[in-house]
């Protein structure tokens, strides 16, 4: 592995709403940064791309007045976690299991995985994986990736990564926007990257989704989306109104799929980042949930 950049405690300076703190955790040689606020049943909650635990910020303290343990890591790459310079260092089975490493070393049982994004394909595979570890989910704006149709959303997004010599994280932030933001919460978004250098993560995930069949990766997600649909525990299915990606007939599928899910909810006036446009909404949501099947 090349070089493994840190980002510096002090690009964090500034960062709103964010006084949650730090736990480090020890994985093949890199240091992982997780959330993990209240006591109580867990909640994982797995962000996307380019994004970190800094999005749920408004979610967690639903979740722990609500009695609930809140627990949110950040991937190799992104974040307060290390970031591997080396390409390589990056694939989809990686992340999978430093989240599983990580939540084996929590001793978390019986959670509900709260996905979104690329926290779709990692959450939803560890929660057929492992077993007891997760026993209910939340499905947010995300999707399997099994070499299929894909939309056009994404291949523009995916052209775009392609063609960035330097991904401009802050301006695809201020892109994702279905309600303003402000500029402290832009820049939060794009503090665990100083420059370049910190990037690797944030271009390599969008490349890593599976084109064809024959792709990396493709089988595995194929496998869990046929797990799925023995799926019997609780399964909430939470999209937004106006996500370009995953569209809400994206998440009628994952309703007529699962077994355990309810109907589909929306969140109006929310794009793809849904936790960050109605993130206390979000959160309410989760918790009626949570609750109903206690």
């Amino acid at each position: 592995m090349n070089e493994v950049k840190r980002t510096p405690d002090k690009a964090f300076d500034g960062v709103p709403d964010y006084d949650f703190e730090p736990h480090w955790f020890e994985w093949e040689g890199l240091r992982l940064h997780y959330l993990d606020e209240g006591e109580g049943p867990p909640v994982v909650l797995f962000h996307g791309e380019p994004t970190w635990s800094f999005l749920y910020r408004k979610v967690i303290p639903e979740l722990t007045s609500a009695g609930y343990r809140a627990i949110a890591p950040d991937y190799f790459g992104f974040g307060k976690s290390d970031k591997p310079t080396d390409p390589d260092a990056y694939s989809y089975d990686l992340h999978t299991q430093a989240m599983a490493a990580l939540l084996t070393d929590l001793g978390v049982q019986g959670a509900c995985a709260v996905v979104q994004d690329w926290g779709g394909p990692i959450g939803l595979r560890l929660a057929v994986e492992q077993g007891p570890m997760f026993s209910s989910l939340s499905i947010l704006n995300t999707g399997l990736f099994t070499g299929g149709r894909i939309s056009d959303g994404f291949m523009r997004w995916r052209k775009f990564v392609e063609s960035s010599e330097d991904l401009p994280v802050r301006f695809i932030m201020e892109r994702s926007m279905n309600t303003p933001w402000g500029d402290d919460v832009l820049d939060a978004y794009a503090a665990p990257f100083p420059d370049r250098s910190y990037k690797e993560g944030a271009h390599r995930f969008p490349l890593f989704v599976p084109m064809s069949q024959d792709d990396v990766g493709a089988d595995v997600m194929l496998k869990v989306k046929d797990q799925l649909e023995s799926w019997q525990h609780p399964t909430q299915v939470l999209f937004s109104t106006a996500d370009p990606v995953f569209v809400p007939k994206v998440g009628e599928r994952f309703v007529e799929r699962i077994p355990g899910a309810t109907e589909l909810e929306l969140v109006a006036n929310a794009g793809h980042f849904l936790q960050e446009d109605q993130g206390q909404e979000v959160g309410r949501r989760v918790v009626a949930f949570l609750q109903s099947h206690s």
